[in-house]
């Protein structure tokens, strides 16, 4: 076994499949032993490993005789009648092997985050909403004591069908046409412990400025929630808003004297 190895490298084929393979080993498994490097990306890996694929054909084919030698193996695999089964899984093989590479690259993976993430990372003091400053500190919904809570019921349902559905549902649920497109998934509303933890201030503010008004604690995984601001006016926010409460069954968090307790 071992001869036919030592053969083998001595063929200029051999050759350029053992540098191939070499250099490939080195990129993923070597730069990383060096004092301070980190493991290289796949994606460079394999950019790295094309690049030395191109020095190793120049070499193989700076001579004639040694090109033509690299040649040889590779005309009678294709060519020869004999070879004809191993030209038959090859053709096999080879398409396989980069479906599945690719496959491998491309597929969706689930792992640790690079940092902690607040699920509900704390609202900043206060916002700018369409260019004028809003506190949220204290700050509660204003169609609660403003007119009948049925008109802005029916306005919140409207602009709720219009614009929210396609994500969240018509149950509320978070799974909408679309939700099942966005990691991560929109947020149900008509279960316990989502909403009723919230100030209606704090929905306020992530609806007008959607995934984009996140800090940094909200990342990686930014919300797909548009900026609402540019689309809705302030009234027809606060209208959502109530709506969402009221058909979800919940009552809102509420300012308590030091701002954090339930009323």
């Amino acid at each position: 076994m071992m001869p036919k190895i030592i053969d083998g490298l001595k063929h200029p084929l051999g050759q350029a499949i053992a540098l191939t393979v070499g250099a490939f080993l080195f990129f993923k498994y070597g730069i990383p032993l060096f004092p301070g490097s980190a493991p290289v990306p796949n994606s460079v890996v394999l950019e790295y490993t094309l690049i030395a694929m191109v020095g190793v054909l120049v070499f193989v084919s700076d001579n004639e005789a040694r090109w033509k030698r690299f040649k040889e193996p590779i005309h009678d695999t294709l060519v020869n009648p004999e070879r004809r089964v191993m030209r038959g899984v090859l053709l096999a093989a080879l398409p396989l092997l980069i479906g599945a590479a690719t496959f491998n690259m491309t597929r969706p993976r689930v792992g640790s985050t690079a940092q902690l993430r607040a699920i509900h990372p704390a609202p900043p003091a206060s916002i700018t909403f369409n260019g004028q400053s809003m506190q949220l500190a204290g700050l509660e919904n204003p169609l609660r004591s403003r007119g009948s809570i049925e008109e802005h019921y029916l306005e919140g349902r409207r602009i709720y069908y219009q614009n929210c559905l396609p994500c969240h549902g018509d149950l509320l649920d978070g799974k909408g046409h679309f939700g099942p497109g966005y990691n991560p998934t929109p947020l149900s509303f008509a279960e316990a412990g989502t909403i009723d933890q919230l100030q209606e201030s704090f929905l306020f503010w992530r609806v007008a400025k959607g995934g984009p008004g996140l800090p940094r604690e909200g990342t990686p995984w930014n919300s797909a929630m548009p900026v609402w601001e540019d689309f809705l006016t302030e009234e027809e926010i606060w209208a959502v808003i109530l709506f969402l409460y009221e058909q979800a069954g919940l009552e809102p968090r509420t300012w308590g004297e030091e701002g954090e307790g339930r009323e």
